[in-house]
């Protein structure tokens, strides 16, 4: 038997524990930066398995290293973040979240126990490692400033620095026992925006007698649309929307002020700047042209993710080795965000994705949604992969 079904053979013998530890996670998901129960069911899991780590590493993180058998050898950093969602569970599933509101609705359930399950993998292939292998279970992925960057203040890329940062990630629109890969540019930075358009309210029977932060808004909404459409360039990716307006009025009150909230992405980081340079004076100057006021702060967030073509390259040859060429697929660019990319801006890194799809058993639904679920036998392919491309 050659290594490549040695890991097969041995991902599906302990794909049943994986299982229930990714449906654990499900169970007990927490938010941002409040991983406490989750960061000390991994660290159990983590000691069953007889590795060494450090626990409460920048907070809720956990960080070790598996160390190869042979000298002089390079190391990988494989990540995992942890972290779910602000959104109320719909699944009908004996493993549906037990924390009202808060969901693994993003899959950061799957990728920690998939890691899990490399990092056991790995544990009993010591001998025929490759490089040594760093790892992290990442807190606050879905909240700025981003767990990746407060892994990194703690020291993570460093005693030793990484050669290499892989992550990956669940896809919903691939199907499962399929791996997607793409070089160079894949995901956007991002930025939040908050605006506050100050007028003078009053009846809504006397508008004369008003400054109107409701029509002020409607006017700044549109203008900024030019920010995209007439200043952009082309080519270059780049999303400017708004997702929350609040007015607080009533049918016969014209309020004081509105928020809004939106978000800036693009791939650029030199126009990323003129762009926030641009949103703030035409938003001020619109409110200020019909006698309002503009309060904005913007939030400067991720980086855009880049993969490292050589690293990606590798590993996507690793991937048609390990399940065949009809099963690696190419991914397009997205104008979705990761704070993984405060890792590739600094390490050679590649993020790929990972099928987690089947229409056929009707798991179709995407991430952030009430209903998102996988195919669980994505955790086979995920963990195999990761432990193949490391040996």
């Amino acid at each position: 038997m050659n290594l490549k079904e040695k890991i097969k053979e041995a991902a599906a013998a302990i794909k049943g524990d994986i299982t229930h530890i990714r449906r654990h996670l499900h169970a007990h998901p927490e938010l941002s930066f409040q991983e406490f129960e989750t960061h000390n069911f991994i660290s159990e899991k983590l000691t069953a398995f007889g590795i060494d780590h450090l626990k409460n590493f920048g907070g809720t993180g956990i960080t070790g290293q598996i160390n190869g058998t042979k000298k002089n050898l390079k190391t990988i950093c494989l990540r995992a973040d942890i972290d779910a969602l602000p959104i109320h569970e719909l699944n009908s599933v004996e493993y549906v979240s037990k924390n009202p509101g808060v969901m693994h609705a993003c899959g950061h359930d799957v990728h920690s126990a998939s890691l899990l399950g490399t990092l056991r993998l790995l544990q009993n292939f010591r001998s025929e490692l490759k490089y040594n292998v760093k790892f992290v279970f990442q807190p606050g992925e879905e909240k700025l400033p981003g767990g990746a960057k407060l892994m990194i203040e703690a020291g993570l890329l460093k005693n030793p620095k990484p050669d290499f940062m892989i992550g990956q990630h669940v896809f919903p629109s691939l199907e499962t026992g399929k791996l997607g890969f793409r070089s160079g540019m894949y995901m956007a930075s991002s930025d939040e925006i908050y605006i506050t358009i100050k007028g003078k309210g009053g009846h809504a029977g006397t508008p004369h007698l008003n400054i109107d932060p409701v029509f002020i808004t409607a006017q700044v909404i549109l203008a900024l649309q030019q920010v995209v459409s007439r200043n952009a360039n082309p080519n270059t990716p780049t999303v400017l929307s708004f997702g929350k307006v609040i007015a607080n009025g009533a049918t016969n009150v014209i309020p004081s002020e509105v928020k809004m909230e939106g978000t800036f992405r693009t791939m650029d980081e030199k126009w990323r700047k003129e762009a926030h340079r641009l949103i703030r004076e035409i938003a001020q100057s619109t409110a200020k042209a019909s006698g309002g006021q503009c309060e904005m702060n913007i939030l400067k967030g991720y980086p855009f993710l880049v993969n490292d073509p050589k690293t990606t390259d590798f590993a996507r040859q690793k991937a048609i080795e390990f399940l065949g060429n009809k099963n690696v697929v190419e991914l397009e660019p997205r104008m979705a965000s990761e704070d993984f990319a405060w890792y590739s801006q600094q390490v050679p890194s590649c993020f790929y994705r990972l099928g987690t799809g089947n229409k056929s058993l009707g798991i179709t639904s995407n991430v952030h949604t009430t209903t998102f679920n996988i195919d669980e036998d994505a955790l086979e392919t995920g963990m195999g992969f990761m432990a193949w491309l490391i040996l």
